[in-house]
């Protein structure tokens, strides 16, 4: 069982690919089926932004413990151009691309911890974080 996947992120097929990656690992360390459909939903909105605003990037999965908690740690990170305004891109609804606006604010609500850090010209990560039995 590999409890660590690094993946790269470079079209609509590594979406998939990546939320079918964290998915298993989630179902692999015994999620409910609920949150790992969270968590694979989490992903795929993440590597969407991605391929949409960057064109690559790499996704990180990885199970963690945390003294008696298990749970599951993912990175997406790209060198695109970054966000100018994280404050405004993580409002529900809001979208630079037409699109409805639930990528960075769907992923924040879905999962229990949440990071993200962007320079403009530099790239974005994102860090995100559930808990098995998360009070």
């Amino acid at each position: 069982m590999n409890l660590k996947q690094t993946l790269p992120i470079t079209s609509e097929y590594d979406i998939i690919t990546a939320r079918q990656a964290a998915r298993e690992i989630a179902r692999q360390i015994g999620f409910n089926t609920v949150d790992q459909v969270r968590i694979a939903t989490a992903v795929s909105e993440l590597t969407r932004n991605v391929v949409l605003y960057a064109g690559f990037g790499k996704v990180d999965i990885e199970v963690v413990t945390r003294g008696e908690r298990q749970g599951i740690e993912i990175t997406v990170s790209d060198q695109g151009p970054g966000i100018a305004d994280i404050e405004l891109a993580l409002r529900d609804g809001y979208s630079s691309s037409n699109g409805l606006g639930a990528g960075l604010s769907g992923a924040r609500r879905l999962m229990d911890t949440f990071f993200i850090e962007s320079r403009v010209g530099h790239g974005t990560i994102v860090r995100i974080g559930k808990w098995k039995n998360w009070k």
